[in-house]
């Protein structure tokens, strides 16, 4: 068993051939796959997806890119998401300064937001983050991670893509490190010299599908499948097998993911 812990089932890349997408991730042992909604105003056809497929689960936010637009959302319309039965998760949220599509500062807030919703919830917070390493750390600092107590937040570094210290302090957070294709690209040893460094019982894999497919599908639509690959690339990383990382990479996101079944 496998899982894709964040693709993006809903997006108009896979609207002709999703059964067939799904199909081909099941095949290839992928038995479970979280399609992330990134903006509300999405959510419906994010759920309806969930809803057609045993083996696919939802979660739901707003992406950094669309606070501009979407992020003035209480806490508490974020908390009700939690009533449906195959949302499992709060996010994707964060931060992203690269592009800087939504304003820094409704990004911020929106985080917050999102953070807040994931303590009320005890669902896991899913974070976006590029090139904002220091205000990620700092906000999620400021909303309590790593506090502990009897629910503590939980999340996962999503698709991550950079330094040492973000990596380092999600870690003591309590967080989990989520790897996608870039894993396996030729340009990345500085990310597989820290991926080095994180304990089996962190590491989760993910496609980002559509984007972002591994090595030997770079160039192509990415899709959930394919996140074999990258766990391929894992095992080599951290010098283990191959079902050594799928067993790692499947309980851990059973631990963070618990709405989550272990079998259908």
């Amino acid at each position: 068993m496998l899982v894709d812990s964040h693709c993006h089932l809903d997006f108009p890349d896979f609207e002709s051939d999703l059964d067939d997408i799904v199909a081909r991730a099941e095949a290839a042992g992928v038995t479970r796959m979280v399609t992330i909604c990134t903006a509300l105003s999405r959510l419906e056809k994010s759920l309806a997806i969930a809803e057609r497929y045993d083996s696919v689960f939802c979660a739901a936010g707003i992406h950094p890119h669309e606070a501009g637009k979407e992020g003035d959302v209480p806490v508490e319309t974020l908390v009700a998401l939690n009533d449906h039965r195959k949302l499992v998760g709060i996010g994707e949220t964060g931060l992203d300064y690269h592009y800087d599509y939504g304003p820094r500062p409704a990004q911020q807030e929106s985080f917050r937001r999102h953070i807040r919703a994931a303590w009320e919830t005890g669902l896991p917070v899913i974070v976006h983050t590029r090139s904002a390493d220091e205000d990620t750390i700092r906000i999620l600092a400021e909303e309590g991670a790593g506090q502990g107590g009897e629910k503590p937040l939980t999340g996962v570094i999503h698709c991550f893509s950079t330094g040492r210290e973000l990596a380092e302090k999600a870690l003591e957070f309590g967080f989990y490190i989520s790897l996608s294709g870039i894993l396996t690209f030729n340009r990345s040893e500085d990310i597989r010299e820290i991926v080095r460094d994180v304990p089996m019982d962190r590491l989760l894999v993910e496609t980002d599908a559509p984007y972002l497919a591994p090595v030997p599908r770079r160039g192509k639509r990415n899709e959930p499948a394919y996140v074999a690959h990258t766990a391929e690339r894992l095992a080599e990383v951290k010098g283990v097998s191959f079902e050594e990382i799928r067993t790692a990479t499947t309980e851990n996101f059973l631990n963070l993911f618990k709405k989550v079944p272990a079998s259908a």
